[in-house]
């Protein structure tokens, strides 16, 4: 096959597979062995003092091992989803896949284990004897009934959670739709009437779900290939069907399906006539599940019964019920709390948690990974998408938070909240280093106006400012504008209602605004026209004005437009002999640590004087996110051995921070290689005074820091937060276009934070 992608989906997928090296997933080994000391410590001798440990206590496993953090995922190939019986081989794409989705979504270690073994019995006993190796089981795949067989089995034999998912991560996601369903139709699962096709291991699981959340097993009516399952019925019958089986008579699907408020589907194609659905109750909830072709297509539903409620299997419909949304997050709890099992409790819990996320206020994460789509409770949005990074902390605490109640974890977790923050902390890269910036906010209540106030992300942010801290924001926009896309973002804040709103078409205050502007103005070549035309027009000069008349504390702008565009009205209007801009300093969360730049924004080439203020500011700020600043100043030039150039200048402004008193590390010139590698450094100049990896990286030229913040923004999965304004007493801030919501919330924490706090 040739190196280039493909046009076809299958060419396409077979390209992913293969390039740039075969298969998903790989082992990278997570402690140093780079020299002989670390080979004794990983290997011979070493590693018989944690052999020692865990023979003496085998819950040190747990804290020596990766054991604590690993998933096996086991399948036999039986039942591969739309593909059958394909075999242990064959499956292995689909259990690498699996595993990719458990680091993915949950951080979660995986080994993918294909099993050629087709007795249910001895399967079992291959899976029971790899306990030693892992946290927990899932099982993947294996037809029914020899699935039941295998997790019963392994449950009993093994003390660690064993789960065969595809029963119980689809009840599971089936009972959050549903429950969410049944609110939009004003219904209760104690009166409902089911109708469910297919009676393998899935489509039993959801009945027993469906049971547990109150359903009444005489209001479910099971039905398979050879229709009705009944009392008495001898062909293609198991014992999980008999539990479920309905009147004496053989009967149809038609003849079942009539005022049913509900159809679960998990068998096959075109199962499901819309003739039957114009049967059923009122507003009928269709779960279709089958895949890649269910039983029924949304728009045969549609044409019958508008007011329906649908889910599907796919992703190109609303409401996909995907396993995605469950088994990562489960797992995630089970696992933090060493729990032996995973129970109904836990199952219960994980229903609950993301039926309320669906509910809750969509995230801006979710909204920008779904664009376009209409991501706001109610029929077409019933449970959340699976990149909603949300999910991790909300579903694997409440299922941690069970596990402990229903007394099966063996390592407790005392501290839920801490618990919670440390989830959120795995998919929010920036939640660890902005806690002390948050920290500081809290402390006063501060008034920060957003320039942009139609734009999305700040709408977004606007949302979560008014959740997560103790911020007044300030829109400037068009009320009507903000409100109807407020709405058809998801978002529950209203203008006027929940934050204050600067309408530039009609604002009570635009007279004091213009006369405002002018007055600074004026013998600078604005007319009182023009005055009032950049009040009208200009909601970056606006933000100013408001903060300079004390209307509000810090302006944010710069969601579209050049960043010296906004810089120049920032400064005419709040730039003075106290506060002038002296650089951006753009801070870069990489997954070693923060890295901060400068200067990336305010100035192309920068004096030695403004190279030494950047240097100070930088400190101060480094600080703000509790990091003792080593700085580097960065150039071609490595200590004196280009005479002219970015050299000269960094060495001056070297200089003059050597005449004052410093009170942080900083060394320089030198290459960003050497800046980051004390090795290196101590080969080049070994009475250097940085030490160990620098963490704030000066240069001399605006075009260097600009394009190594671009590199690692794009290149890598470093986190930006910033730029962030240096000079001008925290009064305003601006942002780039690329910025996200959750940058808008960090940067009106960094805004929120007195200039007090700064140290």
């Amino acid at each position: 096959m040739s190196d280039t992608p493909k046009n076809t989906l299958r060419e396409a997928a077979l390209y992913y597979h293969e390039y740039p090296k075969p298969g998903k997933l790989e082992v990278r080994a997570t402690k140093p062995l780079a020299n002989g000391r670390d080979l004794s410590r990983a290997y011979s001798p070493g590693v018989a003092e944690a052999c020692i440990d865990i023979k003496a206590d085998p819950a040190n496993a747990s804290r020596f091992t990766a054991r604590g953090n690993l998933v096996a995922v086991v399948s036999n190939g039986s039942a591969v989803l739309g593909l059958g019986n394909i075999g242990a081989l064959a499956s292995k794409p689909v259990m690498e896949g699996k595993a990719v989705l458990f680091k993915k979504f949950a951080n979660i270690d995986c080994f993918d284990i294909e099993v050629d073994e087709s007795d249910p019995e001895k399967l079992a006993d291959i899976v029971c004897a790899l306990g030693p190796t892992f946290g927990a089981i899932n099982l993947e795949d294996i037809k029914a009934p020899d699935c039941f067989i295998v997790e019963k089995l392994c449950r009993e034999r093994m003390n660690i959670p064993v789960f065969h998912d595809d029963q119980h991560g689809t009840a599971i996601v089936v009972g959050a739709a549903a429950t969410n369903a049944l609110r939009v139709a004003g219904k209760t699962f104690e009166d409902i009437k089911i109708v469910s096709t297919g009676g393998g291991a899935a489509g039993i699981a959801c009945l027993n779900m469906l049971l547990k959340l109150g359903v009444k097993r005489e209001n479910v009516w099971l039905c398979d290939i050879e229709g009705l399952v009944y009392k008495g019925r001898t062909k293609d019958m198991t014992p999980q069907k008999e539990e479920y089986a309905q009147g004496t008579e053989p009967r149809s699907l038609d003849e079942v399906i009539d005022g049913a408020d509900m159809f679960l589907g998990l068998s096959g194609p075109g199962v499901l006539k819309p003739e039957m659905v114009a049967k059923m109750a009122k507003q009928p909830i269709i779960f279709a599940l089958a895949n890649p072709t269910p039983e029924i297509m949304p728009e045969l539903v549609r044409e019958v019964a508008p007011d329906a409620i649908m889910a599907t299997g796919r992703s190109d419909f609303p409401n996909q019920v995907n396993n995605v949304l469950c088994f990562p997050f489960i797992f995630r709890g089970a696992l933090d709390v060493g729990a032996t099992e995973i129970n109904d409790a836990m199952q219960l819990a994980c229903i609950d948690g993301i039926a309320e996320l669906a509910r809750a206020t969509t995230s801006a994460e979710a909204a920008a990974a779904y664009k376009g789509e209409q991501l706001t409770f109610g029929p077409e949005y019933l449970i959340p998408k699976p990149f909603d990074p949300r999910l991790v902390g909300v579903v694997s605490a409440a299922v941690a938070r069970a596990a402990m109640e229903s007394g099966v974890a063996t390592r407790p977790i005392p501290d839920i909240d801490a618990y919670v923050q440390k989830l959120n902390q795995s998919v929010f890269k920036s939640a660890l280093l902005m806690k002390p910036v948050f920290e500081a906010a809290l402390v006063a209540k501060r008034r920060i106006v957003f320039a942009e106030g139609e734009n999305e992300q700040v709408l977004r942010a606007a949302q979560a400012i008014l959740e997560e801290t103790t911020e007044t924001p300030i829109l400037i926009g068009r009320p009507d504008v903000m409100a109807a896309r407020a709405e058809r973002f998801g978002l529950k804040i209203r203008p006027d209602a929940d934050f204050e709103v600067v309408n530039p078409e009609n604002d009570p205050r635009y007279r004091d605004y213009w006369g405002t502007y002018h007055e600074i103005m004026q013998r600078r070549g604005v007319t009182p026209d023009l005055a009032k035309a950049i009040m009208r027009t200009n909601t970056t000069a606006i933000g100013a004005v408001m903060v300079h008349r004390g209307e509000a504390d810090s302006l944010i702008c710069g969601t579209f437009g050049e960043y010296r565009w906004h810089l120049n009205y920032v400064n005419q209007v709040l730039g003075d002999h106290e506060h002038a801009p002296h650089g951006a300093l753009s801070l870069m969360i990489l997954e070693d640590g923060p890295l901060f730049l400068a200067d990336t924004h305010v100035w192309s080439l920068p004096s030695p004087e403004q190279l030494a203020i950047i240097a100070q500011g930088a400190a101060r700020h480094a600080r703000r996110f509790g990091v003792e600043p080593r700085i580097a100043f960065c150039s071609q030039s490595q200590f004196g051995n280009q005479a002219e150039g970015s050299g000269k200048r960094l060495r001056e402004a070297i200089a003059m921070l050597d005449a004052v008193d410093t009170d942080f590390e900083y060394e320089g010139e030198m290459n960003v290689d050497a800046a980051l590698d004390e090795s290196i450094r101590a080969q080049l100049l070994p009475e250097n005074r940085l030490t160990g990896s620098a963490n704030v990286l000066i240069f001399g030229h605006a075009d260097a820091a600009s394009a190594v913040r671009n590199i690692l923004k794009t290149k890598s999965d470093a986190l930006p937060v910033g730029p962030i304004l240096m000079g001008m007493g925290n009064r305003a801030h601006i942002v780039t276009p690329s910025t996200t919501a959750r940058g808008l919330l960090n940067m009106a924490a960094i805004a929120g934070t007195p200039v007090a706090h700064y140290g």
